[in-house]
Order: structure tokens, then sequence, then C-alpha cells
């Protein structure tokens, strides 16, 4: 079995992707999801989503064969709260991943009750709209220990030979005060291309480096203090490849540069 990627992609604004649209801000953003399918070589078995909404004590895995919907996004269109994903879960992938992190010495649990937020069934809907394949969410660890969720990856890796997507949603810019702002596009490029060249260094190296990505070139206007959540899952993707990652998605988005990789 051909060996499955983990990506970090971008999760967009709320419902965003299933709300009139009349600029077209996030036209680009909806495209590259759309794409994902055709950059896997075989379809996956399931799908395991790291969301920058879930945040818990150890690391956590939705264990619900039919997972329900978490609509935790607030002021939108009526509509936005009837969305339906109605993809199966996996409670056989959801107890692996806890067996394997608990093997590498992390606090891991199966909450068999917790349905899929925003942060994973926005995103899916666009990229896999049939819902076919079975989905499993992954908490964030609420220390926000970058280090921590990089080891995470590494001892989630070995899903990927056994067919499972691994998919980090977040944003690579979070900064609810600085969107759409034309001030943010420096700062926000600084770190933007702080962030992809360290996707781009090989395992060792972007570990370090993702460690103590703080210190980079704007970081805490990218992502201010106790609101880095939406980069962890990047962290979570990233552990998992053993080589160099790519970038396969730039845009700017309301005066901000957002990117998504593959590892």
């Amino acid at each position: 079995m051909p060996q499955q990627p983990a990506f970090f992609i971008p999760h967009g604004g709320g419902p965003c992707f299933f709300m009139d649209d009349p600029k077209g801000m996030w036209t680009g953003m909806a495209r590259f999801l759309e794409t994902l399918p055709e950059r896997l070589a075989t379809p996956p078995k399931a799908i395991l989503i790291v969301s920058a909404h879930w945040e818990t004590k150890g690391f956590a895995f939705t264990g619900a064969q039919q997972p329900s919907l978490i609509y935790d996004y607030y002021g939108f269109p009526p509509h936005t709260y009837d969305l339906t994903y109605g993809a199966p879960g996996a409670p056989s992938l959801a107890a692996r991943a806890a067996e394997l992190m608990r093997e590498q010495g992390f606090e891991a649990s199966v909450d068999p009750d917790r349905g899929l937020d925003h942060g994973a069934f926005i995103p899916l809907k666009v990229a896999f709209p049939a819902a076919e394949i079975p989905v499993v969410e992954m908490s964030i660890e609420r220390s926000f220990d970058p280090a921590l969720h990089v080891a995470a990856g590494n001892a989630l890796a070995s899903l990927r030979e056994e067919g499972v997507l691994i998919l980090g949603s977040g944003m690579s810019f979070h900064n609810m005060q600085a969107y759409g702002d034309p001030r943010s596009s420096p700062g926000a490029r600084a770190f933007d291309d702080w962030l992809t060249e360290t996707v781009q260094s090989d395992a060792i190296e972007r570990a370090d480096l993702l460690a103590h990505w703080s210190k980079a070139p704007s970081a805490r206007f990218a992502h201010p203090p106790r609101q880095e959540e939406h980069l962890l899952p990047l962290m979570v993707a990233a552990g998992t490849g053993a080589g160099k990652g790519e970038r396969i998605y730039n845009e700017e988005v309301l005066s901000t540069a957002l990117s998504g990789y593959r590892f």
C-alpha cells in the first residue's frame, strides 16, 4: 500500500465556503482544498484530522461510529447551521492512534461522544464531499507545547503506511485583529517566508525550528500569545514526515499571507 501523505491545510473562516462570496475571497482556498484528492496516489482508508478547535489535557481522538457535527461558529447565516457531513467514524483507528501515542509515553484517550467541529468538517466537506471516507478527529494538547506536538506526529507516523491520510487543519496566520488590515501584509509575509523555509528543511532541523517558532520573524504578530492553536496542527503533520516538506498552497487573503504544506 502506498504511503499516504500528511498535509497542513487552511480551514478558512467559519463556514466561509458555503456562503455567498461576491468578492471571491475564499475561492482560491476552496479550489486548493478541492485538489487534495488529486494529490493522493490512492484513496485513503481513513482520515485523521487534527483540529485547532479542540483542546484537551493530553491528546484525544473521536471514537464515535457516526460522529455528530459541532457548529462552533457564531453569527453566520442560518443555513450554515444546517450543513451536513455524514462521513462515518473509525473507532478502530481512534483506538490504534491512542495506543501508538501511549506506547511513546503520551497521555491519550478516545472520546466516544465528541463530534467533528468546523475545523474538521468544513474543509472535509470541500475536499471530500462524498463523505465516504471514515474520519477521526484529533485534539491539540492544551499546553500548546510545539515540541510535544511534533513528537506526537512522530508517534503517529506509521499510520501513513497503513493507508491513513493525516491532515492538520488550522491557519498559518491567525491574528484575528490583523485580518483585513493592509498594514498586516509585511509582517504576515515575513512569518510565512520563515515558515515555508522551515517546512522545507530536513526533519531534524525542522523539528528544532518549529519547537522555537516563537522566535521567528513576526511570529507573535502572526500568532499572538495563547492564540497559536491554529499553528499546532502543522506541528503534528510535520512530525509525521521523515523528509523535507513542500509548500503546495500560498495566497494573500484579508491582507495576510496564508500557506498550506505537504509532508
